[in-house]
């Protein structure tokens, strides 16, 4: 018998910062290597050493292009890293963006000297070792590894990632989706894993139905209009931007909303929505065949993308009613902080939250009913309506978690429950084990195991 030892090296006991270490005698691999965000010990904890060194890694492997699962690339580059990287190919092409965009956030951090860290020469490093591998097509490795991408369903390009070794399998899964989504094809199944790291960042929270979340976003827009407010939806660049789109463009398109001037204020997320472009071969049969029926499925009568900062301002000039999209997803900082200052005193507007809010971020203070919140060194009173519509979860809900282990349950050793707060984990590792007998864990940060194969 052959084992391998797995270290969580980051995304346990917080729901960002995904990076697992699994080794052999001979090789060392790595899963994901992404920022630790939205809470106090993010910017410490991301620039303390690596719990292994980056050199002697012989390859990383991406389960999608979110910056909590890539962000920290450039510092695993910094310090020796030299293998190659592996992804599905609309991924690399999605981080791309993603790490320039980071590159200009962080190079200004000087306490961290992130700015010779976080550099173009770096990037482009990056993407000189970045190679891609197709859905389903196995990649053999030294050592006699198998490599996989299975379909994950949460963003363009997202993937579990499944290494065979000795016989035994065991699956990474990223982020899974909240299938069925308006754009992608649903999440494929795991049905013979011996074990598996999986998220967890909805593990006791269930969502609202498809149908139900699509009723509730159509209700706000048109409790919008009968205002005359403006409703602000702060949303992640990446997916949820994406997403929200087409289903505007649903409603727009059969007359199901009345026409409201509508602001796409993201530049990340228009670059990002071009990527989607390229790869609508990715897409469900839904999307698809609107597609091939002539429907642009991103651009809608109304809609104005805004790119630069002049007509980013030049929004507040508009008359009411109206519609903005503008990053990020937890009001941490984008453009979306300028409108939620100017809007949020006004009881005749809404802010719509339609993510994940992290502890720690200011969006999270405001769907926990904070009365004020800081903005740009100003107290801004929250008058406006605040809704919450967790059916656009990016994130398989807690029944749909269990669901999915339970189809892989016969074969199943361990599970590892991680990416969630310790209260979600705690929460998912129990119903494992009691509602499907599954062998679940949730384990500490810097926490190894050995595995049996």
């Amino acid at each position: 018998m052959k084992k391998l030892k797995l270290t969580f090296c980051g995304g346990a006991g917080i729901v960002t910062g995904s990076n697992f270490l699994l080794e052999s005698e001979s090789e060392k691999f790595l899963i994901d290597c992404g920022l630790f965000q939205g809470s106090g010990i993010a910017d410490t904890e991301n620039w303390k050493p690596f719990l292994y060194d980056p050199a002697s890694i012989d390859a990383l492997f991406i389960t999608h292009a979110h910056i909590d699962h890539i962000g920290r690339i450039p510092k695993l580059i910094h310090e020796g890293f030299k293998g190659a990287i592996y992804s599905t190919p609309s991924t690399k092409d999605l981080a791309e963006i993603m790490l320039y965009d980071t590159v200009g956030i962080l190079k200004k951090d000087k306490k961290h000297r992130l700015d010779v860290v976080y550099t173009k020469e770096n990037i482009e490093k990056i993407m000189s070792l970045w190679k891609t591998v197709p859905y389903h097509q196995p990649l053999l490795l030294e050592g006699g590894f198998e490599v996989t991408f299975k379909n994950a369903g949460h963003i363009l390009g997202s993937a579990m990632i499944e290494i065979i070794y000795n016989g035994k399998k065991i699956v990474f899964t990223g982020d899974l989706g909240n299938s069925p989504s308006p754009l992608l094809p649903d999440c494929e199944d795991i049905t013979d894993a011996n074990y598996l790291i999986m998220e967890s960042v909805y593990g006791d929270r269930n969502h609202e139905s498809r149908d139900e979340r699509k009723r509730m976003l159509e209700d706000v827009i048109e409790d919008t209009f009968k205002k005359k407010g403006v409703l602000i939806i702060p949303t992640f660049s990446l997916e949820r931007s994406q997403e929200l789109l087409f289903e505007i463009n649903d409603f727009v398109e059969n007359s199901r909303i009345p026409l409201i001037p509508f602001f796409f204020d993201s530049p990340l997320a228009i670059k990002l929505t071009k990527v989607y472009k390229k790869y609508q071969d990715d897409f469900n049969k839904t999307a698809k065949a609107l597609i091939e029926s002539g429907d642009d499925i991103f651009v809608f009568p109304g809609f104005q993308a805004t790119p630069t900062t002049e007509q980013s301002k030049k929004i507040l000039e508009y008359p009411k009613p109206k519609i903005i999209i503008a990053g990020s997803g937890m009001s941490s900082g984008g453009r979306v902080i300028h409108h939620e200052k100017n809007y949020l005193p006004d009881p005749n507007n809404t802010l719509l939250l339609t993510g994940y809010q992290s502890l720690g971020t200011r969006g999270r203070a405001i769907q926990d009913g904070a009365k004020t919140v800081r903005i740009l060194g100003e107290n801004v009173p929250i008058k406006a309506k605040v809704v919450t519509i967790r059916g656009y979860s990016g994130h398989k809900d807690s029944n749909n978690l269990i669901s999915f282990v339970q189809k892989t349950s016969d074969t199943l050793e361990k599970a590892f429950v991680v990416m969630g707060e310790p209260k979600s984990s705690l929460f998912l590792t129990q119903k494992l084990r009691d509602y499907i007998g599954v062998h679940a864990f949730a384990p500490e940060l810097g926490e190894s195991v050995e595995l049996d194969f």
